[in-house]
């Protein structure tokens, strides 16, 4: 450790909260909020390293891929503040480290802020703006605006100060490994996020026809045999829902296949495929456009 030990105040920590609310300010495809994450790490950084180049290496690390949600970014941000301040007292924190601990907790924790915040905390609150507004009250969205960022500004910096304080204490045992472990846990914890979501967010379905397979009498609906209007209408939603097949063919497709062998494999796959080009060092950039490429040819040649 060096002798005169640096330490963030809080004035510095509040700076650096203040500046966490444009984290989407520099949103790109390639990197997400990279650069609305160095934006607001500046004024830590610029406390902590006095040289140019430190600076200069600081702010490139956190160049590095980082997307969450934009309020759940605080607590990670008080843990990376804290292992920055370690770093520049001379604590073996890496790159590596400092990286890790941040993919790893954005995954798990994203996933927290659309339901408490987009799905709970601003419907409740625009809905009462919005019933005192409909009632002539200029006090609605004055209250919505008002409400809506006491509680996303509280939640910001206590949270900071919460990832700060932890993180302090996960570099207090650096011989022990419990930053490692608190890394690889966190990185297990995003993969599985990650994996969770995949069937749920990709979607691909093949379109070609395996088989056609004429159904016997009584398994289909006899649209010419229904009565007319309401009455045809609501006797074909009664067949349908006994388990009639709504046509005399039934048509087995290769997703329905690959479906009934292993449901979400298509997608697995393609999630592989992606993470295997970012590892070749393949521009996101390059994945997207190919994706959208191969969406439209698979379409126009009748494969997806």
């Amino acid at each position: 450790m060096t002798e005169n030990k640096v330490t963030l105040s809080k004035k510095d920590r509040l700076s650096v909260c203040w500046r966490s609310t444009f984290i989407q300010g520099s949103w790109n495809y390639e990197r997400m909020q990279n650069g609305g994450w160095c934006y607001a790490i500046i004024p830590a950084i610029k406390k902590l390293y006095k040289s140019k180049e430190d600076r200069s290496a600081a702010l490139e690390r956190h160049l590095e891929f980082f997307n969450t949600h934009p309020y759940i970014a605080s607590p990670i941000m008080g843990v990376t503040l804290a292992l920055e301040e370690d770093r520049a007292n001379g604590a073996a924190v890496d790159d590596v480290a400092i990286q890790g601990v941040k993919v790893g907790m954005m995954g798990p924790l994203a996933g927290i802020g659309d339901p408490v915040f987009w799905f709970t905390i601003r419907p409740m609150l625009g809905a009462l703006g919005a019933s005192l507004a409909l009632g002539g009250s200029i006090l609605g969205p004055i209250i919505f605006f008002v409400a809506w960022n006491i509680i996303r500004w509280a939640f910001m910096w206590y949270t900071q100060e919460f990832g700060y304080r932890a993180g302090s204490k996960i570099t207090e045992d650096m011989t022990g490994g419990l930053l490692q472990d608190v890394t690889k846990g966190a990185s297990i914890m995003g993969m599985f996020v990650l994996g969770a979501l995949v069937e749920r967010w990709v979607n691909i379905k093949f379109a070609p026809v395996v088989s056609k397979a004429k159904l016997a009498k009584g398994a289909y609906i006899e649209w010419d045999k229904l009565p007319k209007g309401a009455a045809g209408i609501k006797e074909a939603l009664t067949q349908y829902s006994s388990g009639l097949s709504l046509s005399p063919e039934k048509v087995t497709t290769l997703q329905a296949n690959l479906d009934a062998l292993i449901p979400g494999l298509t997608a697995l796959l393609l999630t592989l495929g992606c993470m295997w080009l970012l590892k070749k060092k393949v521009s996101p950039i390059v994945i997207i456009l190919g994706l959208f490429i191969v969406g439209i040819v698979g379409h126009v040649i009748g494969l997806l």
